[in-house]
């Protein structure tokens, strides 16, 4: 099938697999490798990117269901050489051990940041509830959000 997607503001148009799931179109398709892959049935959230503004679950959505959609992934964070508040949040409050969860954490915090200005601590965690980090314990990813959201108020 053909399909026409926006990713982080560039317009492709592929052929692909009707059953090619989004994350590896992104990876494979498109050489997009910031959207990790992890555990393949959707617990872990590594694969987090922006479907229309909504964070999802790359591993769980078709290719083909982007078709004449808008993708974000972790990559179209950045605007040029700044980095996005939230990226500056993760490397002052050291958010990230390994770095394998951190493209989707990245991702679940920008569009929090984008609905809610200035999310308590349990806003934070129950944004991330449905993602996996086994080196972190979570306290660095939630104060790279809040520094996330103080750098964004001019705090």
């Amino acid at each position: 099938m053909q399909i026409t997607v926006v990713v982080n503001g560039r317009e492709y148009v592929r052929d692909v697999e009707p059953r090619l799931l989004l994350v590896h179109f992104l990876r494979d398709h498109l050489g997009l490798t910031g959207t990790h892959w992890g555990c393949d049935t959707s617990n872990c959230g590594v694969c987090v990117v922006h479907l229309d503004g909504v964070p999802v679950k790359s591993c769980t959505v078709l290719a083909v269901m982007a078709d004449g959609q808008d993708v974000r992934t972790v990559e179209g964070l950045a605007a040029g050489p700044e980095l996005d508040p939230v990226q500056q949040g993760f490397v002052a409050c050291h958010g990230l051990q390994c770095g394998f969860c951190t493209s989707g954490m990245m991702m679940t915090a920008r569009w929090l940041l984008d609905t809610v200005a200035d999310p308590s601590d349990e806003d934070i965690r129950a944004a991330l509830a449905g993602q996996l980090c086994r080196c972190t314990g979570y306290e660095n990813i939630v104060r790279s959000i809040r520094h996330a959201a103080a750098l964004e108020a001019g705090s």
